[in-house]
């Protein structure tokens, strides 16, 4: 499995109980913990830290945001959180976007949920040591670094995937389903959802003069820039 090597343990709220989460990541060979509320993650913390978190949001809401927030709030390079969601209770979670670095609508795909891991879990160091640049946005495909003006960007992992992947190809439009299947790496499960939270994400960090670097094509999907030709 390709997770198979993930020697650190990742956090779990709530309390799982033998559900299809536990399954994926048992059969991915990776560790898992569960706790009850923030106070318990920080308690049961490894000396190592977390690896990541994947969190529930139905069913106590304002907890499951509590712990995201606590895992913020450790500012360790490489522990992301990953937000596992009803539809129902996406706009709750939609006015937390600074808590999570992707989420995933449930019931989900075992092969959606396995691809989502391994992109938040897999910090590898691949990569070619070049600049990509686009007017005032520079990204550094080494370090995962991103500055727009000067100005450092706070990107999550699958942000700076994303804006990579599209300042590689200005100009160019991609639909919501290339975006998922070339930045997220799997197959469209019906999670277009998740191209427009993380563009709407990338829009607020790059600021108000720069949000329109990112142009909506309607109907279609998003591109970097303008258009090519004229």
């Amino acid at each position: 499995m390709p997770l198979s090597h993930l020697t650190q343990t990742v956090l779990l709220y709530p309390t799982p109980m033998g559900s299809a989460l536990t399954k994926v990541l048992d059969q991915l060979n990776i560790s898992w913990k569960a706790v009850s509320d923030a106070s318990n993650a920080e308690t049961l913390e490894p000396a190592s830290g977390w690896a990541g978190g994947i969190i529930t949001v139905d069913g106590n809401p304002d907890e499951a945001f509590r712990v995201a927030s606590w895992l913020q709030s450790r500012g360790q390079d490489g522990t992301a959180t990953l937000m596992l969601t009803s539809a129902e209770a996406l706009p709750e979670l939609s006015d937390q976007t600074e808590l999570f670095d992707d989420f995933c609508l449930t019931p989900f795909h075992p092969a959606e949920l396995e691809a989502r891991l391994e992109h938040m879990l897999q910090r590898n160091g691949d990569g070619d040591d070049t600049i990509i640049t686009f007017g005032p946005l520079s990204l550094n495909v080494e370090t995962y670094q991103a500055m727009v003006d000067g100005r450092s960007l706070d990107l999550t992992y699958m942000e700076y995937e994303l804006l990579r992947f599209l300042a590689a190809s200005p100009g160019k439009v991609f639909s919501r389903e290339i975006l998922l299947s070339e930045v997220w790496g799997y197959d469209y499960y019906g999670g277009a959802r998740t191209v427009d939270v993380h563009i709407r994400r990338l829009r607020s960090k790059l600021g108000e003069e720069h949000a329109n670097l990112i142009s909506t094509i309607r109907s279609v999907g998003y591109r970097l820039g303008s258009a090519n030709w004229s």
